[in-house]
């Protein structure tokens, strides 16, 4: 990999005190906002089930997530708007022509065909011992999620 793991170590710090500064306030918007909206509720459960279902399966197939916890935060959100919008977690880190079509196909849902014959993920969700970017552990608490997410 091109990118070296003190410059991604570097780039998050530097994220992860940005977010720190901005997250007690977007959080506190954030809340407003799905108190007002049922799809904002909605939004918010699938991203809790799906944050929930990372985890387990990360555990379950011996992967941890990125160092990076803002890479896992994001997938997890894509994978939590497609479960609202399309009624499935289809991967979020590829271009679809037709959504549908792929969520009834089942290929691109997650857990994808390649991950659950391989250990390939596309997304860097689940990674395996041997892969540079791969962190130590397979948890990412809801707290974490709004703080990398800025209060999403």
């Amino acid at each position: 990999h091109a990118v070296s793991r003190q410059t991604l170590s570097g780039a998050a710090v530097r994220l992860d005190r940005r977010h720190r500064r901005t997250g007690a306030r977007h959080l506190q918007a954030a809340r407003a906002a799905a108190a007002e909206s049922p799809d904002e509720e909605k939004k918010a459960a699938a991203l809790e089930t799906m944050r929930k279902f990372s985890q387990q399966y990360a555990k379950g197939s011996g992967t941890t997530f990125c160092m990076d916890k803002s890479v896992t935060a994001v997938v997890i959100q894509g994978l939590a708007e497609h479960k609202v919008e399309l009624g499935a977690p289809l991967c979020p880190c590829r271009h679809y022509d037709d959504k549908e079509m792929e969520v009834k196909q089942g290929f691109w849902c997650c857990p994808c065909v390649p991950m659950r014959e391989r250990k390939e993920c596309h997304c860097m969700l689940f990674l395996t011992e041997d892969n540079d970017f791969a962190g130590a552990d397979n948890e990412i608490t809801t707290d974490e999620m709004n703080e990398l997410l800025g209060g999403i």
